[in-house]
């Protein structure tokens, strides 16, 4: 029976997990000391607001099954093709062996102390999206004095879509995130004015458009298109902003209580490293499949399959179908 290696306890590890171990033993290697944890920090999934908890729920029951082994806490830092098969390093420099790989090792998201002129980490009413999701799933929205914000401003494509970071690419979620984040927001502080900035707006999916409809006809969310270039602290602690609107052509100064970052998704530190050193590595440092048409769950090199956000920006969705085609394509290869 094939030996399977699984790196990466997300929703595409545990996807291909689940279904592999119907024929095989799986050995599921994660950092952290839980699974989902991309999952498990939002509060809410798009389009229809199912609570992420209770997704990632559903989807780590699926690793109560003895042909599964997990192994919490095992950095895998190193990814080599032997002459029998796969060998995985881990931080403690001890070795696993498997006839088979799966790297599902995800994103993570842009750092935001890059983009200094924002001022993330500088001024504190600077967030990133991530942050707000952790105050929505807490059910409490705060400035930084703890008062309830009475203005809120998003700024799409912060380290995607941007050459200055080195990251060209759309990060695909981004625009429906700060609509759903835009409608959580008003739910929750039905009397706070929101603004969202944006280049343009790519609801690509089903049901998103609508979302987008929604915000602005229910909710009466502020769509400006326009660039935010420079956000700095007031005197009362809230966050001035210098941007353009682009429509109209005219520059555009005002303040805001919180200033939110659309934050992209980038490859994990993993991702790059264990691409790297497999050499699948792609641009960006994503993980390179042989083809996206028809080989997009193959690499080049023998045994070693990839499923997930670690090739390129992906919704949970998408991550989960993902993780099923990667399932069938190995065992069209070893059965």
């Amino acid at each position: 029976m094939s030996k399977i290696a699984i790196i990466g306890a997300g929703a595409a590890g545990i996807e291909v997990a689940a279904i592999l171990s119907k024929q095989h033993d799986i050995d599921l290697y994660e950092k952290e000391a839980a699974p989902l944890c991309n999952i498990r920090n939002k509060a809410l999934l798009f389009p229809d607001f199912t609570p992420a908890d209770e997704v990632a729920d559903q989807m780590a029951a699926k690793l109560n099954n003895p042909r599964i082994a997990t192994h919490y806490g095992m950095n895998i830092t190193n990814l080599q093709k032997g002459q029998s098969g796969w060998q995985l390093t881990d931080a403690t420099g001890t070795t696993h062996n498997a006839d088979y790989v799966v790297l599902a090792s995800g994103y993570e998201v842009f750092d935001a102390h890059k983009k200094e002129e924002l001022g993330y980490g500088i001024y504190p009413g600077v967030i990133t999206s991530l942050d707000l999701e952790k105050m929505v799933k807490t059910g409490k929205i705060t400035n930084n004095m703890g008062d309830t914000p009475k203005t809120i401003s998003f700024l799409q494509c912060v380290g995607s879509r941007d050459e200055k970071s080195g990251n060209n690419y759309c990060s695909k979620v981004c625009c429906v995130t700060a609509v759903k984040q835009a409608i959580e927001v008003r739910k929750m502080l039905p009397d706070t004015t929101v603004y969202v900035f944006y280049m343009d707006l790519r609801m690509w999916g089903q049901g998103f458009e609508e979302m987008y409809r929604t915000a602005q006809e229910e909710y009466g969310i502020n769509f400006v298109r326009g660039r935010i270039s420079e956000a700095a602290s007031t005197y009362d602690q809230r966050v001035q902003l210098k941007a353009e609107d682009t429509l109209m052509g005219l520059p555009l100064n005002m303040s805001t209580d919180l200033l939110v970052l659309m934050v992209g998704m980038c490859p994990s530190e993993g991702t790059a490293q264990l691409a790297n050193a497999a050499g699948i590595a792609g641009k960006y440092n994503f993980a390179q499949s042989v083809s996206e048409h028809l080989c997009d769950n193959l690499t080049t090199q023998e045994g070693l399959f990839v499923a997930g956000a670690c090739k390129r920006p992906m919704s949970v969705n998408d991550t989960i179908q993902d993780a099923r085609a990667t399932a069938v394509t190995i065992l069209e290869k070893i059965s």
